[in-house]
């Protein structure tokens, strides 16, 4: 074979030639491996496509039997072709038939070749086919002939990318590119949504494939890195971000990256050889990503995300691209798909379009899937892979209720879920009926149903959902989306205007409860073993009594002339519970001072959730105006139950008789001592547990919006006393047969109370 120095620029300049030119897609793919084997003084050159079905087929050919394109096939792992799609990498033989993988097709009449070059056609590390080189000389093909070879499968990548091929595509069969793809992650919110996929960080798309000036692009490729580095070195040095921990650690493995020589070469090498700078970061992209997919090692498969988020910066800069969707282009049924994002960053987009969000990281604890649950919005989050599978516009359902995401829906499969959401909705309407029915039992006991909330946009739920008022408002989400502490003034408006929005509804404020797994970006954080049970809540401020202050100061003025609830969370002893009300007390007295308003009624309350506060309890109740009890906290510290680990999460039930006996002490203490106790948490909002709950004594909860009408749809048929006889024997049972959950769902099915 001819020297080939210089070979792939005048190859990809005759590629580029005829993708410009008006030709069908098989005419131009016919063209382009004549174009190949001429350049590469190949005898073979051949394109062979991955289908949704796992099947390589063969598209076009130069050198072999024409009649089998369209005809010959392998599947995905099978033969040479299919070795090198399973695997991402090449295959270099002098000679191909003494290969372990080499697989005969007989209607190519390929027997006669013995050197053979293939090398993966990939888009963001995934395979969608194969280019294969071959000739009768057994040889090696050189490295220069190798890169010539990946270089101008970048450009069938584009062209399979486009769709053009689908014209050519036996009927029925798709492409793998559009294939039904369902990836399974965690529930992090419960839902359907219906609608079509929105990458947070819109993956730019490079359609210039093809230099004209080398040195241009390598000048504009060092200056690009060089603005990169510069970016990385400025938020490391940033006061906001701590010294330590798993932010700078990442930050750090950006940086480097960004100085990595090899890498660098890479580019340069890919850029030498025709590419454009920004088609050169796709192509090293793509390589290392496809090699990176492939380790077992869960740290380096980190790593790979790290890697692509950097090469994506490097994108951005070279391009100009804000990665950004614009909201003109933004659908009106979007499902959000991000690697991760910020709580701030949700609520950029408009939020009646959001019809669902997707993580490839985050926890169900984290600041985004906090404020998504307050929207009402379906959740996934641990989605593996999920961001480099999905395009901009395809077609997607998210199933919140099981952690699915079904990418490209067959339609038989969509059609399932449209009657699941038709279903849905019906109940929804049928719930929507109930918002003016007072929630009272079948024998008359009134329940008192709260929503749950902590941002302004929560509040028009508070109409639709029939609520009686908020039962717990988190002042920490107004916090946790602000770049800065928000100010006093800020503070007082914001909660002048919840109230103003509540009307004549009651409003539970929570003061913050930061710290921990809440720790907001400008505050500095400390690193802790348990961070649940480290400094936060109560304990973070009574540390820090100025931010205290400043909140209770700031409802103080916003509920002049009106009724204030406030209570505090994270409560151990009830010591500290008076030491908050000194502090609240401090305020009063400063204000009245100083001639500004107060509320006509204060109510100072706690909430429980630490297991310590249960021999606590008559000192507790005599301290308080009243309590709530945060059924999420208390349950998992009481069993020691991680609720973010999956492997522990449901090993005990929140209905089991253990919890239950803590539950129905905390409802007989609150009686004796003539103080109001609600429960907040995941616990009110399920129509069984609510039940349960209403069994042993609670007359108040507060859950999300969404589950008030399931809610009063099981109570408005309950006998509440009936009930009680039952689960008092049942809670008590030292030898049982069913478990309490079992015992209630067949009362439920007995007295016709619908679940």
């Amino acid at each position: 074979m001819r020297d080939l120095s210089g070979g792939p620029r005048v190859l990809l300049k005759r590629l580029r030639e005829l993708m410009a030119e008006p030709l069908e897609p098989q005419d131009r793919l016919d063209r382009i491996v004549r174009q190949i084997a001429s350049n590469m003084v190949a005898e073979v050159c051949s394109v062979y496509v991955l289908r949704a079905d796992g099947v390589l087929e063969l598209y076009a050919t130069e050198g072999l039997n024409k009649d089998s394109v369209h005809l010959a096939q392998l599947m995905m792992g099978q033969g040479l072709v299919g070795t090198i799609a399973a695997s991402a990498q090449s295959l270099n033989l002098s000679d191909a038939q003494s290969h372990p993988a080499f697989r005969y097709l007989p209607e190519t009449g390929e027997e006669i070749y013995h050197s053979f070059l293939g090398v993966p056609i990939l888009r963001a590390g995934r395979s969608l086919g194969v280019l294969v080189v071959q000739n009768k000389a057994s040889r090696t093909y050189r490295d220069e002939e190798l890169e010539a070879l990946e270089t101008t499968a970048m450009v069938l990548a584009e062209m399979i990318a486009t769709g053009d091929l689908k014209k050519i595509s036996k009927p029925g069969l798709e492409l793998d590119l559009t294939r039904s793809v369902t990836i399974d992650g965690d529930s992090y919110n419960e839902g359907i949504g219906l609608g079509y996929v929105v990458l947070h960080e819109p993956r730019v798309v490079v359609t210039n494939l093809l230099n004209e000036d080398t040195d241009h692009e390598i000048s504009r490729m060092a200056d690009a890195l060089g603005s990169l580095r510069i970016s990385i070195d400025d938020m490391l040095s940033r006061r906001d971000v701590s010294m330590e921990g798993e932010h700078r650690e990442v930050l750090e493995t950006y940086r480097m990256f960004a100085h990595d020589q090899g890498w660098v070469r890479k580019l340069e090498e890919a850029i030498r050889n025709g590419l454009t700078a920004e088609a050169a970061v796709e192509k090293v992209q793509s390589d290392t990503k496809a090699r990176m997919m492939r380790l077992t090692d869960p740290y380096l498969r980190d790593r790979m995300h790290d890697f692509e988020d950097l090469a994506n910066r490097l994108l951005r800069q070279l391009t100009g691209h804000t990665g950004r969707n614009s909201s003109e282009s933004f659908p009106s049924d979007a499902v959000i798909f991000a690697r991760a994002m910020g709580a701030a960053e949700l609520l950029d987009y408009p939020r009646d379009n959001i019809r669902g969000l997707v993580l490839e990281d985050g926890a169900i604890t984290s600041h985004v899937v906090i404020v998504a649950r307050a929207m009402g919005i379906p959740v996934v989050g641990q989605a593996a892979g999920v961001v480099a599978l999905a395009e901009n516009g395809d077609s997607v359902i998210i199933d919140g209720d099981e952690g699915h995401v079904h990418l490209r829906p067959m339609a038989d499969h969509l059609k399932s879920y449209e009657e699941k959401v038709k279903f849905r909705a019906r109940r929804q309407e049928q719930f929507r009926a109930l918002r003016a029915v007072d929630p009272v039992t079948r024998d008359g006991q009134r329940i008192s149903l709260l929503m749950n909330a902590g941002l302004l946009v929560d509040l028009p739920q508070l109409a639709e959902s029939g609520a009686e008022g908020i039962g717990l408002f988190r002042t920490e989400l107004q916090f946790m989306i602000a770049s800065t502490m928000p100010k006093a003034d800020e503070q007082e408006t914001f909660y002048r205007n919840v109230m103003k929005q509540a009307g004549d509804r009651v409003v539970t404020f929570r003061t913050l409860d930061i710290g921990g797994d809440k720790v907001v970006p400008y505050f500095r954080a400390h690193q802790e073993e348990n961070p649940a049970l480290g400094w936060r809540a109560i304990r973070l401020s009574l540390d820090r009594p100025g931010l205290l202050r400043t909140q209770l100061r700031a409802m103080l003025k916003a509920a002049a002339g009106s009724e204030l609830k406030m209570m505090v969370p994270m409560v151990t002893e009830v010591s500290e519970i008076k030491a908050v009300r000194e502090l609240l007390q401090k305020e009063v007295h400063h204000l009245s001072r100083f001639g500004h308003g107060l509320p006509r009624k204060l109510q100072f309350g706690a909430m429980l959730e630490v297991p310590a506060l249960l021999w606590q309890l008559d000192e507790l109740m005599a301290a308080v105006d009243f309590v709530s009890v945060g059924s999420n906290d208390l349950f998992q510290f009481s069993m020691a139950v991680d609720r973010g680990n999956a492997r522990v999460s449901d090993r005990f039930d929140t209905l089991g008789r253990p919890f239950l006996r803590i539950l129905r002490d905390i409802v007989r203490a609150g009686e004796r001592n003539k103080t109001p106790v609600t429960l907040c948490g995941e616990l009110a909002g399920k129509p069984i547990s609510a039940m349960a709950l209403m069994g042993i004594g609670f007359r108040s909860v507060s859950m999300s919006p969404a589950s008030i009408g399931p809610v009063k749809a099981m109570l408005l048929g309950l006998d509440v006393k009936a009930l009680a006889a039952v689960l008092e024997e049942a809670i008590d049972d030292r030898n049982p047969v069913l478990s309490v959950r079992e015992i209630l769902a067949q009362f439920a099915e007995a007295h016709n109370i619908p679940l």
